[in-house]
């Protein structure tokens, strides 16, 4: 009896300290902060480059309009690119110094315009600070779609797959920024494929949007 008062007297701290944590610590609660900024209507216009290509680089403009169903779901419904085409410095020495013909096949691929369509998918929204003086609230979103591209050749409509990720950093309601990274698989026929990389930025203007 007497060890078993002297054990129970050993426990009774411990099990009173334990209370008064449980009393200052009831448990962990965290919080999850509702957007700031909501989309909606999106008209878009962006300048870019289409920079793989080794006989040419495309100067890009791009115009676009976007609906959003959700916080996380949009249809890019339209979009248009116009591609102004400086010849690289590879193509003026293989035409000057092996006398490459200009309508040879890879000279052909130019990319002229673009037209288009696409699901988008934002599933990351947060906020970072810059230098501690600024809060950015940002979004990640992924692009899939449908391209039909004009090429240089007379019969060069193409059809092709649009993939991409983007980037929107948020300015206000009304405006955001966009950094758009996608590559068009087209398909030119005779099981031949061209992958046409864009890399753009743009400016967003958002119509109709509630908080």
């Amino acid at each position: 009896m007497r060890f078993l008062l002297l054990s129970l007297l050993c426990l009774v701290p411990g099990l009173a300290r334990a209370q008064a944590e449980e009393l200052e610590n009831p448990g962990t609660v965290s919080a999850v902060q509702d957007r700031l900024y909501r989309m909606h209507h999106e008209l878009s216009l962006g300048v870019g480059v289409l920079p793989a290509d080794a006989f040419y680089k495309g100067l890009i403009g791009t115009v676009g309009y976007t609906y959003h169903f959700s916080d996380s779901v949009a249809w890019q419904v339209g979009r248009g690119t116009y591609s102004y085409n400086v010849q690289t410095s590879l193509r003026r020495q293989l035409e000057r110094d092996f006398d490459a013909a200009p309508t040879a096949t890879a000279f052909e691929d130019q990319v002229q315009w673009m037209v288009g369509s696409d699901l988008m998918w934002s599933p990351l929204y947060g906020k970072t600070s810059f230098l501690n003086a600024n809060v950015i609230h940002f979004e990640v979103f992924l692009l899939a779609g449908g391209t039909v591209v004009k090429v240089d050749r007379s019969d060069g409509f193409r059809p092709g797959i649009n993939l991409g990720l983007g980037v929107r950093m948020f300015s206000s309601q009304n405006v955001s920024f966009r950094l758009d990274v996608t590559n068009n698989t087209v398909f030119a026929g005779a099981s031949r494929i061209i992958n046409v990389p864009t890399v753009q930025i743009g400016t967003a203007f958002n119509f109709g949007a509630t908080e």
